[in-house]
């Protein structure tokens, strides 16, 4: 018999600390947060009560659901650490927060977002080419948000810098319909 887990399924997302200028991304990161309440999982994001990052924070919690919000020290002030999250963790830098997010979650979403979420994606996806986690990382290409981003990648592959492989790490999906289903597949 397997012990008893201690704390619900946990889905980290990584998103923008701003909304963009389409109101359909913040649309989606609050159907995002949302779904994460509304099947018993636990957000783990950045504490920003900014941008998309405030959007699925502010869906999840509104919906009843814990969120674990990991912020380093300095953006405390420019990203409005959400005083409300079930549980908060201030980190010293940006690196301790990638880690801290990414060892309490089983899986990572991510949403639209600019140079923190590449960083953010690229950082797992890295770890997962190199052999340190099986998680799977999820692509919300909200409206072809990331197809520019999936060229990218798909020119690296044919030109010799990254194996096929790489590119199967990343399950796409179109919105949070479609991802609540592969969650609940990657989290049963």
């Amino acid at each position: 018999m397997s012990p008893a887990r201690l704390t619900p399924r946990s889905v980290c997302v990584f998103c923008g600390a701003r909304n963009g200028n389409r109101e359909i991304f913040a649309q989606a990161a609050q159907a995002t947060g949302r779904m994460i309440a509304e099947n018993g999982w636990r957000l783990v994001y950045g504490a920003g009560d900014v941008g998309l990052m405030g959007e699925v924070a502010s869906a999840a919690q509104g919906a009843g659901g814990e969120a674990l919000g990991i912020i380093p020290q300095h953006l405390m002030k420019r990203e409005r650490g959400r005083q409300e999250l079930t549980t908060m963790i201030i980190t010293q830098d940006m690196h301790e927060r990638k880690k801290v997010m990414f060892m309490n979650s089983d899986v990572v979403v991510v949403l639209p977002g600019g140079a923190g979420s590449l960083d953010e994606l690229f950082e797992v996806l890295t770890w997962r080419q190199i052999g340190l986690h099986e998680k799977p990382i999820y692509l919300v290409n909200t409206e072809g948000y990331w197809d520019p981003l999936l060229t990218l990648m798909d020119h690296i592959i044919s030109q010799g810098f990254a194996e096929p492989f790489v590119r199967d790490f990343l399950t796409v999906v179109p919105d949070a319909e479609v991802l609540e289903a592969a969650l609940r597949t990657a989290l049963a």
